[in-house]
């Protein structure tokens, strides 16, 4: 396994300067996030694609995936992370996702990730009926799961709180429905921790969906804002041990936006904590 870090705690950087740092402070890969300022897919020039590609050769640094779940280029004003959803009402603001996702998995084809990661569905409106969300996402995402494997790479679906799909049970509904070999779970551990999850249990369970993992820890309210691992409630030790077990040797990639001030010294602390756990040193 390899640990990385998502550059969107890097939002008051340029993609450059981001790949710098957390290449500097220790890290083997870079979570790319699909938006501004780094890398919006529907404004992203060759030339600005060179770069990125010049700046992870410069840096040594590998793609752990392409995240496309937040949408700060839009800046819809419900929030700019969730919205627009996979299962708004308004089927214009459904498209712009589905158009967003789709120009994600040709970038990361383009630059040679795995993977890309994004929303399980978005929130669900009052006075919605659940199954008929399910319906219609399910539906969206059969065609966007034909281009990701047309393209070479997966898209990964990624459990939120507050959202459709919060749980790895009701991800496994929808996965089980849409049946494509390029659709996987990005298991975010701290998410999983929001909604109770067994996380041990779950990683053993879904071992064969679990295409990447996000790290970060969560405090013992169980309340969904991400902190850097070490200083939350969640037992990593423990979920290292259990994701090891599955013989997973992919990527582990430390997610803190919230950290936007300083995200150096979160990368910096998470890497402390997290490394012994992942490669111990040896005799130890």
């Amino acid at each position: 396994m390899r640990i990385a870090f998502s550059s969107n705690a890097y939002l008051r950087h340029t993609f450059d300067e981001a790949a710098e740092r957390i290449a500097a402070i220790g890290y083997e890969g870079l979570e790319l996030l699909a938006d501004v300022p780094h890398a919006w897919p529907a404004g992203l020039l060759e030339v600005q694609k060179r770069g990125i590609r010049d700046a992870m050769e410069r840096t040594g640094l590998a793609f752990s995936n392409v995240n496309c779940f937040m949408m700060n280029a839009v800046a819809d004003p419900r929030q700019p992370y969730w919205y627009p959803s996979f299962i708004d009402a308004d089927r214009n603001y459904r498209q712009i996702r589905i158009d967003h996702t789709r120009r994600s998995l040709t970038l990361c084809a383009e630059l040679g990730a795995p993977h890309v990661t994004t929303e399980p569905g978005g929130p669900l409106e009052e006075g919605r009926s659940r199954q008929a969300a399910i319906d219609l996402f399910v539906e969206i995402l059969k065609p966007l799961a034909e281009h990701a494997e047309k393209s070479g790479v997966l898209l990964l679906i990624e459990p939120e709180p507050g959202l459709l799909l919060e749980t790895s049970d009701q991800y496994e509904e929808v996965a089980d429905r849409v049946d494509a070999p390029s659709l996987g779970l990005n298991f975010d551990v701290g998410h999983a921790y929001c909604v109770s999850e067994d996380i041990p249990a779950a990683i053993a369970r879904l071992a064969g969906q679990i295409r990447h993992y996000h790290f970060e820890d969560i405090a013992a309210t169980r309340v969904h804002h991400h902190l850097v691992p070490g200083t939350g409630a969640i037992d990593f030790a423990e979920v290292v041990s259990a994701i090891k077990k599955t013989g997973y040797d992919g990527w582990l990639t430390v997610e803190l936006y919230p950290f936007q001030d300083d995200p150096d010294a979160a990368a910096r602390r998470a890497l402390e904590v997290l490394r012994p756990l992942v490669t111990p040193a040896a005799g130890g």
